[in-house]
């Protein structure tokens, strides 16, 4: 017999006070169960169980072990489940929320959907802290912390920040040569949804900025930058394509710092299904390209 079978005679038997019983749930014959359990105990040189004609008792000594082998057993339980899990197809509903964000997420969803084509995406796009657990997400992909100690979390990537103007805006108005200039400029600016505030450009050192516009969405704010309505402090993956085609320059290179990372969030389980490990491998793999502009 095994070590493992071995604890598990020994938790049966210490569980139920008897060996009849614990044979019977390991298809064995009680003096084997028996047996088992005394080579355990010269093994550890203790005893476990004291051992009458009626019942079997459980020795302090006896307790301690218990203790542990529950924890074994059930990791090894849990480890079994997963393994079992994770040899299965992902397939079926997969509901996500994600931020506001669309020219980023869609090329990496797209993807997914043709790697995994039996997984079915419900994807929520909103920029509120939704609840993942009660609102019944399988996962949320977010910038920030989560808090939440039923959640597993996994950084997906980073972006930094660029400020952004046209090539005929700068030739309108000047282009900046330090940060304390933007404070004569038109400014384009980005609204928290969820609650109302502006988001504070990451500059080195503060600003009194203009407000020329704002928008609750990043896609308005690159549009009104290309129309020559002022400058605008965006996501670098945002403006990328727009800086190699020339509808968009960058200005006070570095002036912008800072790092914010993409984290995927789900609910805490031993047995992670099939189909949200493949979404959060499968994102974390390619958003950090797509961030990068591989």
């Amino acid at each position: 017999m095994d070590n493992l079978n071995t604890l598990r005679a020994f938790v049966f038997a210490a569980e139920a006070r008897s060996f009849t019983v614990a044979a019977q749930k390991l298809g064995m014959s009680s003096s084997a169960v028996g047996k088992a359990i005394a080579r355990l105990e010269d093994r550890l040189a203790v005893r476990l169980l004291h051992r009458s004609t009626r019942s079997v008792a459980v020795t302090p000594e006896g307790e301690l072990l218990l203790v542990r082998c529950h924890r074994i057993l059930h990791e090894v339980d849990a480890a079994e489940a997963e393994l079992s899990q994770s040899r299965a197809a992902p397939q079926g509903k997969l509901r996500v929320s994600l931020p506001l964000v669309g020219m980023l997420m869609m090329p990496v969803l797209t993807a997914f959907m043709r790697a995994w084509p039996d997984v079915q995406l419900d994807l929520d796009f909103t920029d509120r802290m939704v609840e993942v657990v009660e609102e019944g997400f399988d996962v949320v992909i977010r910038t920030g912390q989560a808090e939440d100690s039923r959640l597993m979390i996994r950084t997906l990537g980073a972006f930094g920040y660029g400020l952004v103007a046209s090539p005929a805006y700068l030739a309108a108005h000047g282009r900046p040569g330090a940060i304390n200039d933007l404070a004569r400029h038109r400014c384009l600016h980005h609204r928290y949804p969820t609650t109302g505030r502006l988001e504070a450009w990451p500059l080195d050192r503060p600003v009194n900025l203009p407000v020329t516009a704002v928008a609750s969405a990043i896609e308005p704010l690159v549009a009104m930058a290309k129309a020559d309505q002022g400058i605008a402090c965006l996501p670098v993956f945002a403006v990328r394509e727009h800086l190699k085609r020339g509808s968009l320059v960058a200005i006070l290179d570095g002036a912008a710092s800072g790092k914010v990372e993409f984290k995927a969030v789900w609910p805490s389980s031993r047995n992670l299904s099939p189909k949200v490990r493949a979404f959060v491998e499968f994102v974390a793999a390619h958003l950090a390209m797509e961030l990068a502009g591989a």
